[in-house]
């Protein structure tokens, strides 16, 4: 069994002033998560600079195999800063159904794992159908989750909840 099938669970540490439910009924499940990272057109992605400052930047991407895939220009700003710093955060566009994951990046360079992606982006995205559309300056990231926080705007002191994936 891997370990985002069944992530620890809990909710996130905030001050009380938050109201966060003590009930542990009304948590987010996990699968409410992959949902929405599933059906999202677009993620933004915040990786470090080199001087300590955040780069944020709105990609499109997939969710696949319990990684979000996403390719970037070799040279771009968070291609550098994650073969730099291969830690980033994923958020999806709703604050009202909020999903942030805690990521760990790895360049993918195993063909087979690549191919499943581009297939996935181009039914998706209808670009990518192959290898040959990528630019030589074009990478893949997987990034695994090792946290991830999601609650629901309308009842968020009782939807707050935070997952922890042993990696």
């Amino acid at each position: 069994m891997n370990a985002l099938s069944h992530p620890l669970v809990d909710r996130p540490h905030m001050p009380e002033s938050y109201g966060l439910s003590k009930n542990t009924t009304d948590r987010l499940n996990w699968e409410w998560v992959q949902n929405r990272l599933i059906t999202s057109r677009n993620y933004w992605v915040a990786t470090t600079r080199a001087n300590g400052r955040p780069h944020v930047v709105p990609v499109w991407g997939i969710w696949k195999d319990e990684c979000f895939y996403f390719g970037t220009d070799i040279q771009s700003v968070k291609g550098r800063n994650l073969i730099r710093n291969p830690y980033l955060i994923v958020h999806l566009e709703s604050g009202d159904e909020a999903v942030i994951l805690e990521c760990r990046a790895e360049r993918v360079d195993d063909p087979v794992v690549l191919k499943g992606v581009l297939s996935t982006y181009a039914e998706k995205y209808g670009v990518f159908s192959d290898e040959n559309e990528l630019s030589s300056e074009t990478i893949f990231f997987a990034a695994k989750p090792y946290k991830a926080f999601a609650w629901r705007e309308s009842d968020f002191p009782a939807s707050a909840t935070r997952w922890r994936i042993d990696r």
